[in-house]
């Protein structure tokens, strides 16, 4: 097959961003993850539990659950990123990993309100789950082949804001041809497609059929045109001597103290923002008492802000680089999350509201705004940090170690707020976690170097 050019590697590793961000918008945050909550609340309402207790028990379940998710990705992350480099190949797991989140997507059509398992629901959410994480770090690796130093940036900033299109266009057809309403209808007044049956939630579960097709169409051009190329450097050497040398990683990271500094950072800020992304829907089901449908319509306001301060981020990390970038969307977070947690249905920080009060809807909105903003810009950013902060021979082990800071803390995000939700009996309360987490990364941040320590890489490669 003859080579393919530069434009059209760059197009079709955007590809990847496009057809894996639905797991996020539709699976992970605004329409499987509030189904879940509404299931087992409704479940466990019937066996007798207080309402705000059922809706926190439902949050703790979750979290629970990506807690498990988290742990498996954070320890086999940076193996298989040791594993790569060893052989220099990655397509491979690309491949198998894409199986994994098609699978575990589909599956999710198999939820039956009236059937209903926790523990199977969970494995095969877990499933896609792990499978998209793994597929993002071999994804992820090839950044650095696709342009220059200065081009990163851009390029990384260009596909986030793809992913959040990809998101955005996934999520509108869901509320427009699937999802019913409170009416029975759809969000343009029609019944659900293909005969789908609202009282069996049938218009809801197609979301992990729908997810896992979306993937495996969009994921083409990606197969056609990112195709490894042969590094004439590389030897190919023994698991076991990648595994030493990914431990000799590890162990001279004190040796890098920039790169040290962001991995522990972005382990602590990255783990903020999954949280949001991960219990913002819920937190509006059991909160706002917003529908399904609401949460969506919601999605699409936070995704489209994404798309938009991804691709201007990028922009603002070619002309400043990613720090800066990095440091304004924390600040923009912290404000998001203390905002977040002061608002419920009655009061805003404590100051009571009228009845029917919509203020809590638009404020609730403009969070939503912020969260999607800064998000997309602070994820292509980090990536670009990564290439910056990073050993350039061994670039799979340091999106694989990136992985691992993102994950070491984000089975513990979900895990603390799973337990203050437990212990409060509160989703308010549960959330605000996230604030400390937020001013931690922040701190951490301060030992690191806008362009990291290339010539330690260069006396240590």
């Amino acid at each position: 097959m003859k080579d393919v050019s530069a434009r059209r590697r760059i197009w079709g590793w955007w590809a990847f961003d496009w057809a894996s961000q639905p797991y996020n918008t539709l699976v992970l945050t605004f329409i499987f993850g509030p189904y879940f909550a509404q299931v087992v609340t409704e479940s466990l309402v019937g066996q007798g539990l207080e309402s705000g207790a059922a809706k926190a028990q439902a949050q703790a379940y979750w979290g629970y659950g990506l807690t498990i998710s988290g742990v498996i990705i954070a320890v086999m992350a940076p193996v298989l990123g040791a594993f790569a480099d060893s052989t220099g190949k990655r397509m491979r797991w690309v491949w198998l990993f894409s199986v994994m989140y098609a699978f575990g997507a589909w599956m999710l059509w198999y939820t039956a309100p009236g059937s209903f398992d926790i523990t199977m629901t969970l494995i095969f959410f877990g499933i896609g789950l792990i499978g998209m994480e793994f597929a993002t770090i071999f994804t992820n690796a090839m950044l650095p082949s696709l342009g220059n130093h200065e081009d990163i940036g851009r390029i990384s900033g260009t596909g986030w804001a793809w992913g959040y299109v990809g998101g955005v266009l996934a999520l509108a057809i869901m509320l427009v041809a699937f999802q019913a309403g409170s009416t029975g209808k759809t969000m343009i007044g029609i019944d659900p497609i293909l005969g789908l049956d609202p009282a069996t939630k049938e218009d809801t579960r197609v979301v992990g059929p729908l997810t896992s097709l979306w993937y495996v169409v969009f994921m083409i051009p990606f197969f056609l045109w990112v195709r490894e190329r042969p590094d004439p450097n590389h030897t190919p050497y023994k698991v076991g001597t990648a595994l030493r040398d990914l431990w000799g990683t590890i162990t001279g990271l004190p040796r890098h103290p920039s790169l040290l500094a962001y991995l522990g950072g972005s382990m602590f800020y990255r783990d903020a923002l999954n949280g949001m992304y991960t219990f913002g829907g819920i937190y509006a089901l059991g909160v706002l008492e917003w529908s399904i449908m609401e949460v969506g319509i919601f999605g699409i306001v936070a995704a489209l802000t994404g798309a938009l301060f991804a691709w201007i981020g990028g922009k603002a990390d070619h002309a400043f680089g990613p720090k800066p970038v990095i440091v304004t969307c924390i600040l923009t977070l912290l404000f998001t999350a203390i905002l977040v947690v002061g608002i419920s249905r009655e009061t805003i920080f404590g100051l009571r509201l009228s009845p029917g009060s919509a203020l809590p809807d638009i404020l609730f909105y403009v969070a939503g705004g912020l969260i999607g903003a800064a998000g997309g810009a602070l994820q292509s950013a980090s990536r670009t940090m990564v290439v910056r902060q990073s050993n350039p021979t061994r670039m799979t082990e340091a999106f694989g170690l990136y992985a691992l800071s993102g994950k070491a803390t984000t089975f513990l995000a979900p895990a603390l707020i799973a337990l203050a939700s437990d212990m409060s009996g509160s989703q308010r309360f549960g959330i605000t976690p996230l604030i400390a987490l937020f001013l931690i990364g922040l701190i951490l941040l301060v030992w690191v170097k806008p362009d990291g320590d290339p010539s330690k890489w260069s006396a240590s490669s």
